[in-house]
């Protein structure tokens, strides 16, 4: 006989107990009229978790810039962002967090992060063309993060490779506050055409709901929720909360739902990412102000016993819940059988605004659809923000104070190889970077990665940046330098910056001075994309990044969309010939506070962060992108980790051959070590033909940014005068192979 299980008491211990406050809990019983039922409990935990209502930060995402001639879906309308790119083309584009599965199970963490950002764009009807990733992790030194690495690269790497998609961009950045606690950012992009693009909308009384792909197991069971609360030793017993992905199964969803929205019988789609079951359907019925009924015992599953709760808030990989038009299941059906998905009825689309759930015809869960979600009834809070005491402590330590080098050689070697500014072709040769043959400017080889688009001159230039030091010194302006750095990238690239999705890794934010750090930031961010007319398309927020020793760093990770109007005129950052000059747009400024060069020599993240003009920043961008369109640039690499050292050498490294030298020398008042490591913004390095250089200079000077001859691309020796004299080849054995050096060792 089996033994039937009877489900826990609902009072408010349990409503504690899923995460719930006890104001949100006397609020769904005044939601409700009555005390919810054991699965209803469950619904609302997931739903007004911050992972899926945005609950502590909707207010402050809502200052954010939202807006834009380009912009055919903004922030939170849809699955992804999406913006008009002309040739009656559309890009969706979005980033996302896998950052606490991937700290339990790394492998599975990442696949399933770059999975469901994927269903987010193909859920829009775009064909996805390119994948990009932001890494942080700790010191190498520690055999955990080591292990980490290793398992969210072959994640990321094993997923994209058999689903087809090339991962063409990313950065990777170490930190010891990344230790317990790793950043796992998965960016998507796809293009559509605009009469194919769907909507993730339920309505049309009468209507079909189905669930297309995997069976639905216990897998990712409060996947949600777990992303909203702090690590801790708890979090091993929490490893149902990890999923498990197919990418085999994800490349036929793609496909076939492609077809399914070509067929013209759909209404809505939309992916079962975090909250499963639950979150599709509550969402689809609320945008299509409508209801949705469902039968839970019609939903395939690959476990036996599986109760309402547990089906309703699994996060199995791989499923889709589909809208069909009534009448034309038959359509769709068809189309799934071709593409061997299992496809299921559901249930129907109702208008009386309600998300009701039965099993075995027994109504489990009655809710109004609109109450559960973001911008209806989740609740929205702005909490207590208070600016650290030891902040101060840090940005008063002046960098002018520590003695020069002795051997600038050896200091710039020693940043040359290490992790975070050493290339990461030990990361992206596991990755499949031009698959569909449209990558234009690969991974390694340019500020930005350019992926051509098929059937025009365009191009689309993508990448993600953010240095979370510079946000903790001073989050207002790392949230500014964030946003231009990214500008900066894909300008240095050929593209003009159109828009931007974010993905805000943060701590607890019921911690007051955490909760300064975010709404800053966050104010850094629109004070920037008000200024490079970059609207914020959506994203995804992170909080509770913490260990048990200490919050990650603020990291708000910016995924940046350019276009480069001519294929033709896309440029890389390595030097291209002998004989041309290597010229600077902008001016060097000491800028010494939170750069990797501080770090190496205190192992601190103290002192002034950078500063940034905003509108010297967008001269700087607009004199690189008009003399392109010139002719006039043959490679460009902005000044970031490192300062002007690391860049001239990536400039050497990455270029023809990859053993071509440069003779420079630069002058300025400021110190030694501030002219080779300062990380000044508003920067730009340029290759021009010397023929070309004066024409640069008058632009230049007509928009007041200063233009500088710095030196002469050729030989095969790397010279800073009078500081720095080295083999260009010396530079490439530290360069290439610190990192692959670090792993193998492992």
């Amino acid at each position: 006989m089996t033994k039937i299980l009877s489900e826990p008491e609902v009072n408010l211990q349990l409503a504690l107990d899923h995460g719930l406050s006890e104001y949100e809990y006397n609020r769904i019983c005044q939601i409700l009229g009555r005390v919810p039922t054991y699965t209803e409990i469950g619904i609302f935990s997931v739903m007004w978790s911050e992972h899926c209502s945005y609950k502590n930060s909707i207010l402050e995402l809502k200052t954010l810039p939202r807006e834009g001639p380009n912009l055919l879906v903004g922030a939170g309308e849809e699955n992804a962002g999406l913006v008009d790119i002309g040739d009656g083309l559309a890009v969706a584009f979005k980033i996302e967090s896998h950052n606490h599965p991937s700290a339990l199970e790394p492998y599975q963490g990442a696949a399933t992060g770059v999975g469901g950002i994927l269903r987010d764009i193909f859920s829009m009807g775009a064909r996805p063309i390119a994948s990009l990733d932001s890494l942080h992790f700790g010191p190498l030194d520690i055999d955990r993060n080591r292990f980490l690495l290793d398992g969210v690269v072959r994640g990321i790497g094993d997923y994209g490779n058999c689903f087809g998609v090339p991962t063409v961009a990313g950065e990777i950045y170490f930190d010891p506050s990344y230790s317990g606690n790793p950043l796992i950012n998965c960016m998507a992009v796809g293009i559509v055409k605009h009469e194919r693009i769907a909507s993730a909308t339920a309505k049309g009384e009468g209507n079909i709901v189905m669930i297309v792909g995997s069976s639905t197991g216990r897998d990712g069971i409060h996947g949600a929720t777990f992303a909203s609360e702090e690590l801790s030793e708890e979090s091993e017993s929490k490893r149902s909360s990890v999923q498990v992905g197919d990418p085999f199964t994800e490349k036929l969803l793609l496909e076939a739902s492609l077809e399914l929205i070509r067929s013209g019988c759909l209404v809505g789609i939309q992916d079962m990412g975090a909250a499963g079951i639950t979150c599709s359907t509550c969402e689809m019925a609320a945008r299509g102000e409508s209801g949705i009924e469902i039968e839970l015992a019609k939903v395939p599953v690959r476990e036996d016993g599986m109760t309402p709760y547990e089906i309703l808030l699994s996060e199995s990989q791989e499923r889709m819940l589909v809208i069909v038009e009534k009448g034309r299941e038959n359509i769709a059906q068809e189309i799934l059988r071709k593409w061997d998905l299992h496809a299921a009825i559901i249930g129907r689309v109702t208008n009386d605004g309600i998300m009701k759930v039965r099993n075995n015809g027994k109504v489990v869960a009655e809710i109004p659809a609109n109450e559960l979600v973001l911008g209806g009834g989740a609740p929205q809070y702005r909490r207590e923000s208070k600016k650290p005491d030891w902040l101060n402590e840090l940005n008063v330590f002046d960098p002018k104070m520590l003695p020069e080098p002795e051997n600038y050689d050896e200091v710039f070697m020693d940043l040359l190889g290490s992790p975070t500014i050493a290339s990461k072709h030990w990361v992206f040769e596991q990755y499949d970077t031009t698959i569909r043959n449209n990558t234009r400017v690969a991974p390694g080889k340019g500020d930005a990665a350019v992926i051509r688009i098929k059937g025009t001159e365009k191009a689309l230039a993508l990448t993600t940046d953010c240095n979370g030091r510079y946000v903790l010194l001073d989050p207002r302006m790392g949230g500014r330098i964030a946003v231009a750095e990214a500008a900066r990238n894909v300008v240095c690239t050929g593209a003009n910056p159109v828009a931007i999705t974010n993905c805000l890794n943060f701590g607890n934010p019921m911690k007051p001075e955490v909760y300064h750090f975010f709404r800053e930031a966050v104010g850094g961010m629109g004070d920037a994309c008000r200024a490079f007319e970059t609207p914020v398309t959506g994203g995804n927020v992170s909080f509770y990044n913490e260990s048990e020793d200490s919050a990650v760093l603020p990291t708000p990770v910016i995924g940046m969309l350019g276009v480069v109007e001519n294929i033709k005129q896309s440029l890389g950052a390595g030097f291209t010939g002998e004989h041309n000059l290597v010229m600077m747009l902008g001016e060097l400024t000491p800028a010494l506070g939170g750069s990797e060069y501080l770090f190496q020599i205190t192992g601190e993240v103290k002192g002034p962060c950078p500063s940034i003009d905003l509108d010297r920043e967008k001269s700087v961008q607009h004199v690189c992108l008009d003399a392109n369109r010139r002719g006039w640039i043959l490679a460009a690499h902005d000044i970031s980790e490192g300062g002007i050292s690391v860049a001239l050498a990536e400039m050497c490294l990455l270029g023809v051959n990859g053993q071509i030298g440069v003779h420079a020398e630069i002058k300025s008042n400021l110190k030694p070590s501030e002219i080779l490591f300062s990380e000044c913004q508003s920067v730009i390095l340029v290759e021009v033909n010397p023929s070309n250089s004066d024409d640069l200079c008058n632009l230049a000077d007509s928009l007041g940014i200063a233009c500088t001859k710095l030196g002469t691309i050729g030989g095969k020796r790397f010279m800073i005068k009078p500081w720095i004299d080295l083999p260009v080849s010396e530079l490439a054995q530290v360069y290439f192979y610190s990192l692959d050096n670090t792993m193998s060792r492992w």
